[in-house]
């Protein structure tokens, strides 16, 4: 397949790249800086410019079968608003491109999932936590209204652990576990695209 990556120099984007290129897959990814991408592949394009700016989008969906990002904000202070602008952004070009298929990293207590954390956990997210989870919660409301055919993915926190391959895809239940991978989280953002999998859902992702 031919894939886009935005967000593809963090932890889950990297591990994501990786793994997409191991599989043999044709990868774009956008980086604001180039020293930053370590992976070298023939089957790499890497493309310098920022997921605001729409020349720099379109560069990088342009021809590709579907989209995963792994955007990210981290500022703690200041909602600086890249996740959820830059997914709009992601989305229009994808629209305008006829790209369909779209899988988009947001975070276990982001949107309908907050019930099921727990006290100390929302208690993070509404203090410590609150800049990136008030732009996830502003990212998620415009995928689901896209029209495409989205999935987004809400691990618990991340680790720096293995690939175990054992993470857990649940709805609606407060997860057994409360860390998982990059490594495993990108596996399952990977196996979303390659199977065609939880289209129009949004599962918590966690370890097993």
């Amino acid at each position: 397949m031919r894939l886009a990556i935005f967000g593809a120099t963090g932890g889950t984007g990297l591990a994501l790249t990786r793994q997409a290129l191991d599989k043999g897959h044709s990868v774009r990814v956008l980086v604001r800086n180039p020293s930053r991408m370590t992976l070298v592949n023939s089957n790499m394009r890497v493309l310098m410019g920022d997921v605001l700016d729409h020349h720099s989008v379109i560069k990088t969906i342009l021809g590709t079968d579907a989209v995963l990002s792994c955007l990210g904000q981290r500022n703690l202070l200041k909602n600086t608003r890249v996740v959820s602008v830059g997914t709009k952004l992601i989305m229009s070009v994808m629209q305008a491109q006829g790209v369909r298929r779209l899988v988009v990293e947001s975070a276990f207590g982001a949107g309908e999932s907050l019930p099921l954390a727990n006290w100390w956990q929302r208690l993070a997210y509404a203090t410590l936590l609150w800049a990136p989870y008030e732009d996830k919660n502003l990212m998620e409301p415009e995928v689901k209204a896209s029209g495409l055919e989205w999935t987004i993915l809400r691990p618990t926190a991340l680790s720096n652990g293995p690939l175990t391959g054992n993470s857990v895809v649940s709805f609606g239940r407060s997860p057994a576990k409360f860390t998982v991978s990059r490594e495993d989280v990108a596996a399952v953002m990977l196996k979303s695209v390659e199977e065609r999998m939880w289209i129009g859902e949004a599962p918590t992702v966690t370890g097993a």
